[in-house]
């Protein structure tokens, strides 16, 4: 058999590049969305894509298919230098069977993902597809399931990113849910399991893609996505932002910046909490206070509220903070709060990245909406992720915390290596006034002025609890200090602590309450 000419390989190469033709990448564009190949030029360092499986197509002859192939079959996959770092990568096409998934795209993606465990770099997938390729029944389905297998096989081994940049339906979510972080576009990405249409048949409701599956519904209501960017642009800048503070595997730590020593004291931390107890602040002017300056990089921002979680940068080195917000619910943990404090401390576990967390937690929420939606089961999963932690892990309380909610914010109880306490530090079963009307509460009643009583007892168990000094008498907290020098402490602690060394108990695997 003859070598294709130069001429002919340079044709084939071009035919792959249209993808499905012209004509329907100009559609893709007239719906505000960027081409397959466009994305990633966007995302990788320029000049260093490389592809494979450009040639591949499809097998199928039902249905007249045997007509109908395009060269890479709906999806571009290979390897390119992200930030200067290796990374693997696939590009679902939907202008080829509207991105639909056959036997060879799913073995085109199942490459990659063997490629990239096998040498230990991030894969990066760009979802845009209307799900299984029906014309190849089962044969698409267990497409879907091999690379399942491999997003869980890789999971905690290799940072693995999902960014939505149109459809996402049916059993094709479940790849992008294992995945670690999920990022949609606002008006052009969806996912649901099923769609309006089967919606509107099993249940008789009305709703559109956007509004049972699009990028606000999933990254405000559902938690599914971690991030909504307004456009494709903004949403792979995201990626490559995101990226930058993790490392390239299991085995290996996030890249340090440079970073030059000055004064670290900051003064305005000593203005944020109120003299009030009752009164919010926004735990993320303490943070923007401790942290490099513009390095926090938040994470599931408008999800679960009452906790904030995210990457920050400290003297140049990657870390995960989990804080608790004041101004949204009085910072109580949730049903929600709590999953998603869980899961990004098991990120940062899995990926050797330290934690930080600053705590004002006043308890769990009460009621019976978060009874009956396993508030015990939930809260026990923020709890097993720190206990579970083997990274360094430093705790700074800033003022409440309060009954088992403290012990669950990386208590010294549960393995957290430093934990500091500003002097505005309450650290009690409950607050004063709820723990007086219980002690003293026969007092109270039988008093001349049962309210004058209970306002004095609260002031008694204020004096003795209201403060840090008794955790830290019987060495549950290790130091109280100014706020100004929190930065300080916090960067020689990290540093002291960057060699830590903590194996856990030989075992298969944990049982998380799940």
């Amino acid at each position: 058999m003859s070598k294709p000419s130069f001429n002919k390989l340079t044709e084939k190469r071009a035919q792959s590049k249209l993808g499905g033709g012209e004509k329907r990448i100009e559609s893709q564009h007239n719906k505000g969305k960027l081409t397959a190949r466009e994305r990633i030029e966007l995302l990788v360092d320029e000049g260093s894509f490389h592809e494979i499986g450009a040639f591949v197509t499809h097998r199928s002859a039902d249905f007249g298919m045997e007509k109908n192939k395009f060269l890479g079959d709906g999806v571009v996959t290979g390897y390119a230098k992200v930030n200067g770092r290796l990374t693997y990568l696939f590009s679902q096409d939907f202008t080829v069977f509207g991105g639909s998934l056959s036997e060879t795209h799913a073995e085109k993606i199942c490459k990659i993902m063997d490629l990239a465990l096998q040498n230990g770099a991030p894969l990066i997938g760009l979802n845009d597809s209307g799900g299984a390729r029906i014309q190849e029944g089962v044969v698409s389905l267990g497409g879907y399931a091999d690379i399942f297998f491999r997003n869980t096989r890789a999971s905690g081994v290799i940072p693995q990113l999902s960014a939505i940049m149109g459809p996402c339906a049916g059993g094709a979510v479940y790849s992008p849910a294992i995945t670690d972080f999920i990022l949609m576009v606002e008006h052009t990405s969806y996912m649901f399991v099923t769609g309006p249409n089967v919606v509107k048949t099993v249940t008789n409701e009305e709703v559109s893609s956007e509004d049972l599956g699009g990028a606000s519904v999933h990254s405000s209501k559902s938690g599914v996505a971690h991030f909504a960017a307004a456009n494709e642009v903004e949403a792979i800048n995201h990626l490559k932002s995101l990226l930058s503070y993790i490392p390239q595997n299991c085995e290996e730590k996030a890249l340090d910046l440079p970073y030059t020593s000055k004064d670290e004291k900051v003064e305005a931390l000593n203005n944020i909490v109120p003299e009030n107890p009752n009164q919010p602040y926004d735990i993320r002017e303490v943070i923007d206070g401790v942290i490099d300056e513009n390095s926090f990089f938040e994470v599931h921002k408008n999800f679960a509220e009452n906790i904030v979680v995210g990457f920050a940068r400290l003297a140049g080195k990657s870390i995960g903070i989990i804080a608790n917000q004041p101004s949204y619910l009085a910072g109580v943990l949730d049903v929600h709060s709590s999953q998603k404090g869980a899961r990004f401390v098991r990120f940062c576990d899995a990926f050797n990245i330290p934690l930080l967390v600053l705590e004002d937690v006043p308890g769990f929420l009460p009621g019976t909406d978060q009874e009956w939606n396993a508030i015990i089961t939930n809260g026990a999963k923020l709890l097993y992720a720190f206990s579970e932690a083997t990274v360094p892990r430093i705790t700074v309380i800033t003022r409440k915390a309060y009954g088992g909610a403290y012990d669950v914010m990386n208590s010294k109880h549960i393995g957290a290596d430093m934990n500091y306490a500003w002097p505005s530090a309450e650290i009690a079963v409950m607050g004063a006034k709820g723990a007086a009307e219980i002690i003293f509460k026969g007092e109270i009643k039988t008093a001349e002025d049962p309210e004058a009583a209970w306002k004095e007892k609260e002031q008694l168990y204020g004096d003795m609890f209201a403060n840090p000094y008794r955790a830290a008498a019987r060495g549950f907290i290790d130091e109280v200090i100014l706020p100004e020098e929190t930065r300080e402490r916090l960067i020689s602690a990290f540093a002291m602590l960057e060699n830590k060394v903590d194996n856990l108990p030989k075992k298969k695997h944990g049982n998380i309450p799940l």
